[in-house]
């Protein structure tokens, strides 16, 4: 696996995916804020441990580098004219494995693999116009959230609470929530946003912090356990958050803390919005009863920027996601439309008080 300078990978101006002379290239999100690092990732191998280690992350951006991943492994499995299917799919299904939360994982690779039998260049044709659309249907979202937010927020620039990160780090480009949030400053309609640092990673405060300051957009790191006090003291209008999978009732899956919003801001009368690609979608799953959490390492909990904080051989939760009710979403908007579980939250909010 290579590491490249940003100048040195031309395809990736403003995009966190790219294919590049029979390699991935991906921006690696475990380097930023502090450096803008590009990989060539050039074997399958290096797919899966750059999905598993977050180097890549975010919903739909590991269900695009999970597409070109089959595509190397299709050049890798062909010779004169012949493919080995069989090692191909065998590939397919460790990368769909590499996380199993995120449905757009195994619905990106199951759609490159369906042109497999038409050779290499048809897998990889499948994965690019993949990473095409990508830009299309999230812009089509993040539209169609903002003018929700106006409707909802009606009576002035919104305060915004966001979790986790969302924007085009997530995807191959635009973003989904965090998208949805620029569009939404980019109209003049956002007064703040609060970033939830988003423990244990930090993609909160690495990358979402990090985007925002590049947009030009206002805001503040919030400390997580925070976030319910600030929707309590009325700095908070609308949460918008994204989801590694929706179930067909409306149940949402995504990176923790997300249900601990979605009941603080049912309890303040505050909208929860999620904002995703239909790619989102698992409709096989009548609720969220049937979604798969992933654990991660307890040195991710037990390590704080590489220092041991916790006393030697605490046990660890560490869930990567949970599942919040539908009853609790107040919408959720795609390319195709907005899904309104249950009847919206109230939007009378109260104001900003004085420490």
């Amino acid at each position: 696996m290579r590491r490249d300078s940003e100048s040195a990978a031309s395809p990736l101006p403003r995009l966190s995916l790219a294919w590049d002379e029979g390699c991935v290239l991906a921006v690696d999100q475990r380097a930023l804020p502090r450096e803008h690092r590009v990989l060539r990732l050039e074997t399958v191998e290096q797919v899966i441990d750059a999905i598993t280690s977050l180097a890549v992350r975010g919903a739909p951006a590991i269900g695009l580098a999970g597409a070109l991943g089959v595509a190397l492994s299709a050049y890798r499995h062909s010779a004169d004219g012949r493919t080995d299917e069989a090692s191909v799919r065998a590939d397919a299904a460790r990368l769909s494995a590499a996380r199993p939360t995120a449905v757009n994982l195994a619905w990106a690779v199951h759609r490159a693999v369906g042109r497999l039998a038409d050779g290499p260049e048809a897998v990889l044709a499948e994965a690019v116009a993949m990473l095409e659309e990508d830009a299309s249907v999230n812009r089509a979202a993040v539209l169609r959230a903002a003018d929700l937010v106006q409707s909802l927020v009606p009576d002035g620039p919104a305060r915004v609470l966001t979790h986790c990160n969302t924007g085009r780090l997530a995807t191959a480009a635009v973003g989904t929530a965090l998208g949805a949030i620029i569009e939404l400053h980019e109209r003049g309609r956002v007064a703040e946003v609060l970033v939830d640092e988003t423990r244990p990673l930090l993609q909160g405060a690495r990358l979402t912090a990090w985007e925002l300051a590049e947009a030009g957009v206002p805001y503040r790191l919030c400390v997580d356990s925070a976030a319910a006090a600030a929707m309590a003291r009325g700095m908070v209008d609308c949460v918008l958050a994204g989801a590694d999978r929706i179930a067909a009732n409306g149940d949402v899956a995504n990176k923790i803390g997300t249900y601990g919003l979605a009941v603080a801001a049912a309890r303040h009368g505050i909208p929860f919005v999620i904002v995703a690609p239909e790619s989102s979608w698992d409709r096989a799953l009548a609720d969220g009863a049937g979604i798969v959490v992933e654990e991660r390492d307890p040195c991710e909990v037990t390590a704080f920027a590489g220092a041991v904080v916790a006393p030697a051989g605490t046990a660890v939760f560490n869930p990567a996601f949970d599942v919040t009710p539908a009853e609790l979403v107040t919408a959720i908007v795609s390319e195709a439309g907005v899904f309104r579980p249950h009847a919206s939250h109230g939007t009378s909010r109260p104001r900003e008080v004085p420490a």
